[in-house]
C-alpha cells in the first residue's frame, strides 16, 4: 500500500465546525443545505468568507460544478473550488485533499465541505463492461450482507451480536440533534423489523436522505494572524488514504483495508489504537462495526462483540465508537458524511457534545470507505 501519509511542513487545525441536520429527501434545494453549513462554521471559526482562499466540496449525486454554484451566494472572491466525488468517502478525501493544502503551505484557510441530496448517482461498476455473475453483484447491501454472515460464522455468533450494535449507535443518534434518526431501539424491534437482505433488517442499514456538513481548516500561523481561540482549535495528526487489495489475513480485502489504512494513520500520528478515545466509522450495516473495530486494533480479531458488549466501545466507555449514532443513526448522505465524522470528532474534544459528550476525549480517529474500494483514516488530537 502506499502509504501517503500527510507530509506537513505547516500544523493543521479544523478551526470551525458546521453541520446542517441530516434528513429524509424533501424540497430543500442542496444550496441551503450547504450554506447553512458553511456559515455555521465561518461563524465558529471567527472568519469571514473573503479570508478562504480554497473550498472542497465533496458530493456525489448533485451534479456538475456543485461548488461554486453553491458558494458564488457567499460572494465570488476568486477562491480555488475542487470538487471531489469518492463514493461514501467523498467527504472524506475532500478533508484530506483540504489538509493537504495547508499542510503544504498552499493555502493557510481552507474550506472542506460536503453537501448531497438522494438523488441520480450512478455507479461506474454498472458501465465497466463486464458480464457480471449476477445483476446484484455490484449492490453493498447484498455485499455486506455476505460478509456478515461469513463473520458471524466464523466467530460463532448470532444475528443479536450485529443488531445489538444498531441498539447502540440509535440509542447514540436519539442523543444527537444533527441525527437523521431520533429514536432510541430495543434490540427486540430491531430484530422483528423488515429484512433487507440476508440478516439485516431496516435498522440494521443505514439511511439515505440528505444533509451538509462543513469545516475550516487554518494552518497555525493564520490562527495566530487571524485572533482564533487556539483552545478550541483541533489539531488534524494524520491524513491516509488507501485502496483495497487481495486480502493477506484471515480478513476479507475491505477488511484487511480497513486494518491497512487504520495501521498507517497510527504510524503516522505516533500512536497506537489503545491511545483512541473516540471513533467514528462506516457502519453503514450493522455487522461492519464488529469488523473493523477488530482490524483497527481496538480489540483481539474474533472479540468486537464481546468489546460491545461489555459497554467499552459506548459513550463513557474505553472509546466510544459512533457516538455520533454513526451511519446507521445519524444517517449517510454520501457526500458530506465523513465531513460529519470530523465535526463529530471536533465537537467531542471541545467537550461540546451536550447530550452525549465521551468523558475525557483528547484523541479520535474518523475513518470511511468507499465504494471501489477506497479507505479513508484521520486522526485528530486536542
Amino acid at each position: 500500500m502506499n502509504q501517503n501519509h500527510l507530509m506537513s511542513n505547516e500544523r493543521v487545525f479544523v478551526a470551525g465546525i458546521g453541520m446542517h441536520r441530516y434528513q429524509f429527501p424533501s424540497d430543500t434545494p442542496y444550496t441551503h443545505l450547504g450554506l447553512a453549513a458553511v456559515r455555521e462554521a465561518l461563524a465558529d471559526a471567527g472568519v469571514p468568507w473573503h479570508a478562504v482562499q480554497a473550498a472542497y466540496v465533496g458530493t456525489t449525486s448533485i451534479g456538475m460544478a456543485a461548488g461554486k454554484v453553491m458558494l458564488q451566494h457567499l460572494g465570488s472572491n476568486g477562491l480555488e473550488v475542487v470538487q471531489v466525488e469518492n463514493a461514501s468517502a467523498s467527504g472524506s478525501f475532500a478533508f484530506r485533499q483540504a489538509c493537504n493544502a495547508v499542510a503544504l503551505g498552499l493555502h493557510d484557510v481552507v474550506l472542506a465541505m460536503g453537501v448531497d441530496k438522494h438523488g441520480a448517482g450512478q455507479r461506474a461498476a454498472n458501465k465497466d463492461g463486464i458480464e457480471h455473475l449476477s445483476p446484484v453483484e455490484t449492490i453493498p447491501a447484498v455485499q455486506f450482507a455476505l460478509l456478515a454472515r461469513r463473520y458471524l460464522r466464523q466467530n460463532g455468533l448470532g444475528v443479536e451480536a450485529m443488531a445489538s450494535v444498531a441498539v447502540k449507535n440509535h440509542a447514540n443518534a436519539a442523543r444527537n440533534p444533527f441525527a437523521q434518526y431520533r429514536k432510541a431501539r430495543t434490540l427486540d424491534e430491531i430484530l422483528r423489523a423488515p429484512k433487507v437482505v440476508g440478516d439485516f433488517t431496516v435498522n440494521q442499514c443505514c439511511p439515505r436522505g440528505e444533509g451538509a456538513a462543513a469545516v475550516v481548516l487554518m494552518s497555525e500561523r493564520a490562527l495566530t494572524r487571524m485572533g482564533v481561540g487556539a483552545g478550541r482549535a483541533v489539531r488534524v495528526l494524520a491524513s491516509v488514504a488507501c485502496s483495497e487489495k487481495p486480502a493477506s489475513s484471515p480478513w476479507d480485502p475491505v477488511t484487511q483495508m480497513v486494518a491497512d489504512s487504520a495501521r498507517a494513520a497510527y504510524e503516522s500520528a505516533g500512536i497506537d489504537p489503545g491511545d483512541l478515545d473516540l471513533v467514528e466509522l462506516h457502519d453503514a450495516f450493522s455487522a461492519e462495526e464488529l469488523m473493523y473495530c477488530e482490524a483497527m486494533g481496538l480489540c483481539r480479531p474474533g472479540e468486537g462483540f464481546d468489546y460491545l458488549r461489555r459497554g467499552l466501545s459506548a459513550i463513557g466507555g474505553r472509546c466510544a465508537i459512533n457516538a455520533s449514532g454513526g451511519l446507521l443513526g445519524m444517517g449517510h448522505p454520501l457526500g458530506p458524511t465523513g465531513i460529519g465524522q470530523i465535526a463529530e470528532i471536533t465537537r467531542q474534544i471541545r467537550g461540546e457534545a451536550t447530550g452525549r459528550q465521551h468523558p475525557n476525549a483528547r484523541l479520535g480517529m474518523a475513518h470511511m470507505i468507499g465504494l471501489g474500494t477506497v479507505g479513508v483514516a484521520h486522526i485528530l488530537s486536542k
